[in-house]
């Protein structure tokens, strides 16, 4: 059996966790594994699968209302323990800096770019799995 990396997508919008799953599909790249999504439309839905699972990457909307995407990386960043690596959805490029404050890893604009969301997913997937490798060593 091949192994498999968990990405939790975060977004109020339906239509977005779509779009998110469609353009990542179910391997966004030759060298990652495949992906296993998880979905939640909510803060809380996001503290209490970061708390469950074992997630490898977060994808989060910055526009998703009441808690952004920037505000809740943040928020993750320094509540959850070895929090996995985030991309942020932004909604203009001009607002990479804010990506910056939240201390998300990877930003991408939205609306989704299937080439440049993948291949932001897959490379945070890459950093993921060989942190865990020298952890191992």
């Amino acid at each position: 059996m091949q192994p498999t990396a968990t990405v939790l997508v975060y977004s109020d919008n339906a239509t977005t966790r779509e779009q998110v799953r469609l353009a990542a599909g179910r391997r966004p790249a030759t060298d990652v594994p495949e992906i296993r999504y998880v979905e939640c439309a909510t803060l809380p839905a996001v503290l209490s699968t970061l708390e469950e699972l074992h997630v490898d990457a977060c994808v989060l909307d910055g526009e998703t209302a009441p808690a952004g995407g920037m505000g809740v990386c943040r928020q993750i960043k320094d509540e959850i323990f070895d929090c996995p690596p985030v991309l942020l959805l932004i909604g203009r490029p001009q607002d990479a800096w804010l990506a910056t404050w939240s201390r998300a890893e990877a930003a991408v604009s939205h609306p989704v770019d299937p080439v440049a969301l993948a291949d932001a997913l897959a490379g945070l997937l890459r950093d993921r799995a060989a942190r865990s490798d020298l952890a191992r060593a």
